[in-house]
């Protein structure tokens, strides 16, 4: 088999280089790889890195991020996000390749508390989440074999991530004001570069599992029950702390203001994907741990 990965430097391309290689020959390219084309604002040289790979999968972990920032660079945000996903699922579909996408809870409006499923009806509220839904529509409507994961809440030892900015302002600080009416379940890049692997095997001897599935640890807490958690636990390692243990402060989304809107409810109904590729989603605090536990012990 061979896998063609786009977003190789982001978090979940970084884990995806572990998890997809044991499969068969790997070809990685990242945002400034040049031969052959990685750069998702040209649609053209992302046509042509397929048609020269030939691959039996291609894996997109390369997506336009910033949620805010979005809203002031649309059409970048919807190149990178939509069409050139829709250019991959074209090429896809044109070599008979399976293609592997990763979209977002942000098409959803957010509202309601109930988990949402794969059939519920989309809203976004902003550019970001309305370019992830289109790219989902690009590459169901492109006819190619495909998975496609909506996931939230993503985090990765690697890089910058929630868990070490509230771990740096506990150290800074002598109280933290942390948003407790989003709700959701943190989720590891590990954890989606290992189900996707598993994925990829199970669906190319069963076709049928051409689909949309939601993808996310199990639980649900909220940005301050998060925090709470990584502060706790790093207390409890031994690291010192400047804030106190009762001066972290629940407050609503609406004391920060920002450009894009955010869901309130980010709850993901994983239902379909255990059931179909007989997996268990793990706590979403096992993985956390397993995340602070190797950023604490880096930073000794």
């Amino acid at each position: 088999m061979k896998i063609l990965l786009f977003g190789m430097s982001g978090q979940v391309g970084w884990e995806l280089q572990r998890s997809l290689a044991p499969l068969g020959e790997l070809v990685a390219l990242g945002r400034n790889s040049k031969d052959p084309c990685g750069d998702f604002t040209d649609l053209e040289g992302l046509a042509k890195t397929v048609q020269a790979v030939a691959p039996d999968v291609i894996v997109n972990a390369a997506a336009y991020t910033a949620v805010d920032k979005a809203e002031s660079e649309p059409e970048l945000a919807r190149s990178i996000n939509a069409l050139a996903p829709g250019v991959l699922a074209q090429e896809a579909n044109n070599i008979g390749a399976w293609l592997v996408h990763y979209s977002s809870d942000y098409v959803f409006d957010g509202s309601g508390e109930k988990p949402w499923l794969e059939t519920d009806a989309t809203g976004p509220l902003g550019v970001y989440g309305s370019t992830k839904l289109e790219g989902e529509q690009l590459i169901q409507q492109s006819g190619c074999s495909h998975l496609i994961f909506r996931t939230s809440w993503v985090y990765g030892a690697r890089g910058g991530n929630f868990a070490k900015t509230m771990l740096r302002l506990a150290s800074e600080r002598d109280s933290l004001n942390v948003i407790d009416d989003q709700f959701g379940a943190p989720t590891g890049a590990d954890l989606l570069a290992d189900v996707t692997a598993h994925a990829i095997r199970s669906a190319r001897q069963q076709p049928e599992l051409s689909g949309m599935y939601h993808l996310a640890a199990a639980g649900v807490t909220s940005w301050y029950g998060y925090a709470s958690f990584v502060i706790d636990f790093a207390r409890q390692t031994g690291i010192p702390l400047k804030v106190a243990a009762d001066a972290i402060n629940p407050v609503p989304t609406t004391s920060y203001p920002t450009p894009a809107r955010r869901p309130l409810n980010s709850r993901m109904d994983t239902s379909k994907l255990q059931q179909s590729f007989e997996l268990r989603m793990p706590k979403w605090k096992i993985g956390v741990a397993r995340m602070l536990i190797e950023v604490l012990e880096s930073a000794k």
